[in-house]
């Protein structure tokens, strides 16, 4: 089977055991390999994001002093981080039914 989207890389040194680099897409072979492999990525970098809005929030909501506009946007940052984590867990946990359902990777759990 051709891999054309895997690519390896030999190198073979004048003295030592010859290396080979894989590319980042080496062990993919079907679509659900792919989609596994940039959600593992996706998933964490999503939950980084979340936290740094969840402080923007808090700090814009800290450093208010009362002024009842910047109040607003910081609990405006805040219910939309809530908002985006419950939206993160609910397209992850659709995914893993939908993986389940189809047997397309590891499924639910």
């Amino acid at each position: 089977m051709n891999k054309l989207l895997a690519q390896g890389l030999n190198i073979d040194p004048a003295n030592g055991d010859p290396v080979t680099v894989k590319g980042p897409l080496a062990d993919i072979n079907q679509l659900n390999d792919l989609i596994n492999v940039v959600t593992s990525f996706l998933y964490p970098l999503a939950a980084v994001i979340l936290l740094l809005v969840l402080i923007w929030g808090g700090y814009d909501f800290l450093m208010s002093r009362g002024d009842a506009e910047k109040v607003n946007s910081g609990k405006a940052k805040i219910t939309a981080g809530i908002i985006g984590f419950v939206l993160l867990m609910l397209s992850f946990l659709i995914s893993r039914v939908l993986g389940f359902i189809f047997g397309v990777g590891e499924g639910v759990l």
